[in-house]
């Protein structure tokens, strides 16, 4: 059973099932692992996955995990809306996918700065999450 995977398609589902956030993404909403080649934007882009096991009763991983919107809007303003909607939909979240769940997910970096392009502006969002089986 892979706990990364399992996180992966519950953070997804989650997000893509918040209002606040598809009224800013699309609808569906765009995230994804990778994006399609010319991406409609903003969308939120599921990076980075480190992970390592936990010493605990239910086979517990722990993972930090890195999520970027990527916009073109110039300015901040279209990635800080969409930075607030995440902290907003992710506080207290419980998800769970394929038998896994998390115990605990906390928010523990944000960024948002321009692209050396002058035209994208990205917002980079840290998660430190722990799973373990159902």
């Amino acid at each position: 059973m892979s706990h990364e995977l399992a996180l992966q398609k519950a953070l997804i589902a989650h997000l893509a099932g918040d209002a606040g956030l598809s009224a800013l993404l699309g609808e569906p909403a765009r995230i994804w692992d990778a994006p399609p080649i010319k991406p409609v934007l903003p969308y939120l882009l599921i990076g980075r996955c480190e992970s390592r096991p936990v010493a605990a009763d239910g086979g517990g991983v722990e993972h930090a995990l890195t999520l970027t919107v990527v916009s073109n809007f110039r300015g901040t303003e279209e990635a800080k809306a969409v930075l607030a909607a995440l902290r907003q939909g992710l506080t207290e979240a419980v998800l769970a996918a394929d038998g896994v769940r998390t115990v605990s997910l906390r928010l523990t970096f944000a960024d948002v700065y321009p692209a050396p392009d002058g035209i994208r502006t990205f917002a980079v969002l840290r998660l430190r999450a722990v799973t373990e089986e159902d």
